[in-house]
């Protein structure tokens, strides 16, 4: 089933040069002595050119001074800078053993660098995962560590699985066990100055619950100024991890109403995504799922409580043949409103297109959903050019802005196939601000912080800073704005850091990218936090 599954990749600038180079895990050989063989992770740098009446995105494969493949099966990577040196680093997981990678490059001029320093933090799973999230849970103000574990397979328990005519086929994640997730606490800086990991899977709850997870995402949820977690489970009900604030999470999705769908089912969840698309202040979630199922919206209602509105929004007949992974919440045409893409690839042989003697029957068109302003969708993938034309097996997508332009490309990963580039030409269409959030001190992305755009007689728009979502894949941590045809330089942008401070710039520059640092700010009040009124988000 592995290779089935993969694979994805991260989007991070590995060399400080202002712009995101491009890490993709590879597969291998399944069934050797070893059981696996990676065929070697690959690095992609950036060499954007941009004058003044023109931009160039071009990519060179480079590779580090240090071999950073493994014996394990490439699944997918996330970034975050866990030292708090300034430079993002690297997690990728595998079927097999993982790896943490600390980023050592010097600078744009210089050969990209790591340290494989896996089994010194203490950060090994030798289990299958997919998923994994940097986010800092105990606000220590450093990166602590989730890891999605996914079925409990090895290749001495492969079963034969076939199609209803008998070929044989990928089996159902049915036919086997799932396990549970873990999750490392960063301990900081030692003596040696190296940072090292406490395993708290066991004391913080999550080691007790055997899962599924593909897909997981990070956000506070219930207002109450923590991160909490959304794990996605495939074939399994979903987790939302609410923080307990003192090191220990509970499982609340089933009475928040985000555990499973509408009908009380749980679905093949694989990729997932957080945002506050209907600008009310508090942060949704979509889920994709399987041919046949639909994908999920969650409304939530500013309390950690969840309302499935998939039908109402217009996902749901529109998503009902796709079987989806990769998902992402982003404003395409920087009007303002966040739209929604979704990368599809089938698991099972799609039996028209095996009848048809066709070499890969599992391909499917990917989809755009853009936002009608009202709080519903439409299908827009045929107005959205020729990347929407093809049909393949994809798996991962990766979000950012490759070429700097103010707005969010994607580089799509397929299984059995190319990577595709999406290069966005949408954006441009309207005005944007764009924004990276960085702590004092350790100019590390200030993952977890809230951001809000404030306009004269507008709604609030609030994004978040995180690498996180969508499926096996890291993604941007920078902010964009859209503004719609607005040249208004009236604007203040408020920004919750993970400490609980909150500060405020006003008129930052349309059209280009700022630098907020911590510390550099108006100190405002922060909002009252809103209070959870059920049981299990406060403990008692």
């Amino acid at each position: 089933m592995a290779e089935n599954m993969g694979a994805g990749g991260s989007l991070l600038d590995l060399d400080n040069d202002g712009d995101l180079d491009v890490l993709l895990v590879q597969g291998g050989r399944l069934g050797d002595d070893q059981g696996t063989a990676s065929s070697g992770d690959r690095i992609f740098r950036n060499e954007l050119e941009v004058t003044t009446d023109h931009v160039t995105l071009q990519f060179s494969e480079t590779t580090a001074l240090v071999d950073i493949s493994s014996n394990g099966y490439g699944m997918g990577a996330t970034s975050g800078d866990y030292d708090n040196d300034g430079r993002p680093d690297l997690y990728i997981t595998r079927f097999g053993s993982n790896q943490l990678l600390r980023n050592r490059s010097g600078g744009p001029d210089q050969a990209i660098d790591f340290d494989d320093v896996t089994a010194m933090a203490g950060v090994d799973e030798p289990l299958w995962s997919v998923s994994a999230v940097f986010f800092d849970y105990d606000l220590d103000g450093w990166l602590d560590l989730y890891v999605g574990n996914y079925l409990d397979f090895s290749l001495a328990q492969h079963r034969p699985c076939s199609t209803p005519a008998g070929a044989p086929d990928y089996c159902d994640p049915s036919a086997y066990d799932g396990v549970a997730d873990r999750l490392f606490r960063n301990l900081g800086a030692g003596g040696d100055g190296r940072v090292r990991f406490a395993d708290m899977s066991q004391t913080s709850g999550l080691a007790g619950v055997a899962s599924k997870s593909l897909g997981a995402v990070s956000a506070d949820f219930d207002g109450d100024g923590w991160p909490d977690l959304y794990v996605a489970n495939d074939g399994m009900p979903n987790q939302l991890w609410i923080n307990q604030k003192d090191g220990t999470f509970l499982d609340d999705a089933l009475l928040a109403g985000c555990a499973v769908n509408r009908d009380g089912t749980a679905e093949a969840s694989m990729g997932v995504d957080a945002a506050d698309f209907d600008a009310d202040g508090d942060f949704d979630v979509f889920v994709s799922h399987l041919s046949g199922e639909t994908h999920t919206l969650y409304v939530n209602d500013g309390t950690g409580f969840f309302t499935d509105m998939s039908s109402d929004s217009g996902f749901g007949g529109t998503s009902l043949a796709a079987t989806g992974f990769g998902t992402h919440w982003l404003d395409v045409d920087n009007d303002g409103a966040l739209d929604l893409l979704a990368v599809n690839g089938a698991v099972r042989s799609i039996e028209a297109l095996a009848r048809a003697g066709d070499p890969n029957p599992y391909h499917q068109k990917n989809q755009l959903f853009m936002a009608r302003g009202d709080g519903s969708f439409t299908d827009a993938s045929e107005l959205a050019g020729t990347a929407f034309e093809a049909s393949e097996t994809s798996r991962a997508a990766l979000f950012g802005d490759l070429d700097n332009d103010g707005d969010i490309d994607v580089l799509v990963t397929n299984n059995n196939g190319p990577v595709r580039l999406l290069n966005n030409n949408a954006g441009q269409l309207n005005n944007f601000i764009g924004l990276e959030i960085v702590l004092r001190g350790s100019g590390r992305a200030a993952l977890g912080s809230r951001v809000d755009l404030i306009r004269p007689g507008q709604p609030i728009v609030s994004r978040r800073v995180g690498t996180d979502g969508s499926y096996a894949a890291g993604n941007d941590p920078r902010i964009i704005f859209g503004l719609g045809p607005s040249t208004d330089p009236s604007n203040e942008i408020r920004v919750l850091w993970p400490d609980g401070t909150m500060e405020s710039w006003d008129h930052v520059r349309i059209g280009r990218y700022t630098t907020l640092r911590q510390g550099t700010g108006r100190r405002a009040k922060p909002s009252q936090p809103q209070q959870a009124e059920h049981s299990s988000h406060t403990g008692q």
